[in-house]
């Protein structure tokens, strides 16, 4: 999708606007105070719309470490005192004829600890490859790094940490990141900065905008959806189509160059290894191949707080970010109200503590309310079964 809804971008400039005003002795409202008059910067004409890839010889996307060596390093909230620390080692493999690494062949270690070179708390956690097939004549199937996932968690708010992970016992551990916790849930707690970003790709452009984010100094990163889009390549690695409804002339099916994902997470890395990147999937991480098995790069690469927050599947799930709780939504899954994904919803909805959370916030990939063209109305289904939900209770949406 080339358009991203903007309303949750706005309410959360203006959240931050805001907290701001708090610091000097105004009450923070709740969505419950609402509604309020949105406050939105017209979009500039003249700026160029898009821009080429950056090829994968650009430094940043070449690997750069030995072979069992941490690499795309990334954080992800999970609960308030908890952090994911998720990283690949090992070497992808592309061709007709691919053998998946042996996940157990390297630890899953993360050091850490407040004090810098003190690292005194060790968590472990587990690790997966993910399998890209296609059963055609002349195309090329994938197999993952190993893709490391842990866990740490007793951490304290607003605290710098310091980690290391890797494999111990091989002497493959990672250099030294550090990050900074945020504040614990609470009605006068909101993050000083959150970037949200959606449709990034690995673009001249996309550079410009992750040099922005960083100078801003986020303490959380929403990506809502269309991340690599690797799908608009053929498995070749050679430019397959144009948009996302824009066929594969010569192909029997939408292909991708699951590569491209490896190069995004190094691209991303020196960003979201010092900050919490939370995900949702777009319709550019569907990603169709043999056995109708969708997903599977944005299931295996990304750690969400989803069995955190009672939810059954990586594709919708809600945390606390200090005031704020976040309803993250599936656009590209069953939303009837009838589905596993609406009940879940409604549970979660309940459980909210308005004294606790102030602000309620939900977030997905395809616009509800849009005028652009090509994507207008394209998510009208959706709205028409959660919207009553969502404003019943209160939410920004």
């Amino acid at each position: 999708m080339a358009a991203v809804s903007l309303h949750v971008t706005m309410l959360l400039l203006w959240l931050g606007a805001l907290a701001g005003s708090a610091m000097e002795g105004l009450s923070i409202p709740s969505t419950s105070d609402g509604p309020f008059l949105p406050r939105t910067v017209l979009f500039d004409p003249t700026l160029q719309p898009g821009s080429d890839d950056l090829p994968h010889s650009d430094p940043r996307l070449v690997k750069r470490v030995p072979l069992i060596y941490p690499e795309q390093i990334a954080l992800a909230l999970s609960t308030p005192d908890a952090m994911w620390v998720s990283w690949i080692t090992g070497d992808a493999q592309i061709g007709e004829q691919v053998i998946p690494l042996d996940p157990t062949s390297v630890s899953s270690e993360v050091h850490y600890g407040t004090e810098s070179g003190n690292l005194t708390f060790i968590s472990t956690g587990t690790a997966e490859v993910y399998n890209q097939i296609y059963p055609y004549e002349g195309l090329l199937n994938y197999t993952s790094g190993i893709i490391h996932h842990v866990r740490i968690q007793g951490l304290a708010e607003n605290t710098t940490y310091y980690c290391r992970c890797g494999d111990s016992a091989r002497f493959a551990m990672s250099d030294e990141h550090t990050f900074r916790t945020l504040p614990y849930p609470g009605p006068d707690n909101y993050p000083s900065r959150i970037a949200i970003v959606g449709d990034l790709g690995l673009t001249y452009n996309s550079s410009s905008t992750l040099d922005l984010i960083a100078s801003n100094g986020p303490s959380l990163l929403l990506m809502l959806g269309d991340f690599s889009y690797a799908n608009q390549y053929t498995t070749a690695g050679t430019k397959g189509a144009s948009c996302y409804s824009c066929e594969f002339p010569n192909s029997p099916t939408r292909e991708s160059y699951q590569p491209h994902w490896d190069a995004w997470g190094r691209f991303m890395e020196p960003l979201v290894s010092t900050i919490p990147m939370i995900v949702i999937e777009g319709n550019h991480e569907i990603e169709p191949q043999a056995d109708n098995v969708t997903f599977a790069a944005y299931k295996a690469r990304f750690a969400v707080p989803h069995e955190e927050s009672g939810s059954n599947s990586q594709l919708f799930y809600s945390f606390d970010a200090d005031g704020i709780h976040f309803i993250m939504l599936g656009g590209y899954v069953d939303y009837n109200r009838t589905g596993e994904q609406f009940f879940w919803l409604k549970s979660d909805l309940e459980k909210v503590n308005r004294e606790v959370t102030p602000w309620l916030v939900a977030a997905w990939h395809p616009p509800w309310y849009n005028s652009y063209r090509s994507h207008y109305q394209e998510a009208e289904c959706m709205r028409l079964e959660m919207e009553d939900l969502l404003y019943e209770h209160g939410s920004c949406i």
